[in-house]
């Protein structure tokens, strides 16, 4: 990319940043709203798990697909086209929503939803990513990526207490109205973003084509290999200190909405934290260093809530725990965009998106269930361990000599 087609980067970048918080904010009130509606009218366990698997799921299904279009076609208008599609489709079950008479209807016509949604969400993320190097000079990407966790942290943070203030006050059909607002305002800005043209894909293979060449190209390459089985094997051993939190708390500390609250609250400003030290330090020259030392503090610091029995130790380890998770993504999401070419963004960022959205539950589904059968501690534990022998790998495979 030449410095022409950089000019003006950050007025862009910043204009990029605003509008996917818009509609990021807005995607995440509805899906912690629907959640919380199937906990509240059903007091169901499988309602609430049926919802959380149809949010990622399909996205899982679908990622790599998104990531092929985002290679053939205008990464533009495939994000603001998939935000459309998202809002239309929540518009739909609002016009419904007064015409469904029985409970099972309703929640049977919202798990639609969330899997349409879902589908969008797989669409557009590839796109996101793939089309960040477009705009972003090389040598700023990880501060970019620091930036950009920072506000997806505030986001992440301020969502869930807007969907509780507009459920005190409000309704289902008004919750959901807000989702496509966001998606107007922050598709409408975006539309007034000017992007370098991508170079025209060869448009005489079909798509199973393209999906086999993106597949070979990111797994012959030896270093974006070892990258994206990183990312998965870091997403699935981050579950037990990471998405278990409020399960080690009941057990351990006491079953207070203020314990389970003000670890949310530390988590939440830990990652916003490690997004802010990335914009500002932009990591170790050597990238691998950066993941490296991230890996092995996430790991120390599971392995110490694991076996902390106090309380306040136990969330400023978690505070620092918020910091390394937002060290690591930023590393690698900036190592396979410095590394991957233009041609293949989208289909090696849907594979990245796929290794989230696939581990994740897995990872939910193994320790989970093994969490009632042995002491969560020693899970954590273990997986503290895991991630410290990942960090080894790492600076004995992927460092920069």
């Amino acid at each position: 990319m030449d410095e022409t087609q950089h000019r003006g980067w950050r007025k862009k970048i910043f204009l990029s940043l605003i509008s996917q918080s818009i509609t990021l904010f807005g995607s995440t009130l509805v899906q912690m709203a629907l959640v919380w509606y199937a906990a509240m009218q059903t007091s169901s366990g499988g309602w609430v798990a049926a919802f959380t698997v149809c949010s990622y799921l399909p996205q899982f299904l679908i990622s790599f697909l998104g990531g092929v279009w985002a290679d053939r076609y205008n990464r533009k208008k495939l994000i603001i086209g998939s935000d459309l599609l998202i809002a239309f489709v929540t518009f739909i079950m609002i016009m419904a929503i007064p015409h469904i008479s029985t409970e099972p209807d309703l929640l049977a016509g919202l798990l639609v939803m969330s899997v349409l949604r879902s589908l969008g969400a797989g669409i557009q993320t590839p796109a996101v990513n793939a089309v960040i190097p477009q705009m972003v000079p090389e040598d700023q990407l990880m501060r970019y990526n620091g930036i950009n966790a920072t506000m997806q942290s505030i986001v992440n943070f301020a969502a869930p207490a807007a969907a509780g203030a507009v459920f005190a006050v409000s309704t289902l059909r008004t919750m959901l109205m807000t989702d496509i607002v966001t998606a107007i305002i922050g598709t409408g800005l975006l539309s007034c973003l000017d992007l370098p043209e991508q170079d025209p894909p060869d448009k005489t293979s079909g798509i199973f084509s393209d999906m086999k060449i993106g597949i070979r190209y990111a797994f012959a390459d030896k270093r974006n290999r070892k990258l994206l089985i990183i990312y998965g094997l870091f997403t699935f051993l981050c579950v037990p200190a990471g998405y278990l939190a409020g399960l080690l708390v009941r057990r351990v500390f006491g079953d207070t909405y203020w314990y389970l609250t003000a670890v949310e609250v530390v988590g939440f400003a830990g990652m916003t934290a490690g997004g802010a030290v990335m914009s500002l330090w932009g990591g170790f020259k050597c990238r691998e260093k950066t993941l490296a030392a991230g890996l092995f503090a996430f790991g120390i610091f599971a392995i110490g809530m694991g076996i902390s029995e106090s309380f306040i130790i136990y969330l400023t380890l978690m505070m620092f725990y918020g910091v390394t998770l937002t060290m690591i993504q930023t590393s690698l999401t900036t190592m396979l965009q410095e590394k991957t070419d233009v041609s293949m963004q989208g289909r090696v960022f849907g594979l990245f998106s796929t290794m989230y959205a696939g581990f994740l539950p897995i990872g939910m589904a193994v320790f989970g269930p093994l969490a009632d059968i042995i002491p969560l501690q020693w899970i954590m534990i273990g997986s503290g361990i895991g991630l410290i022998v990942i960090a080894g790998k790492v600076v004995t495979c992927l460092i920069c000599s």
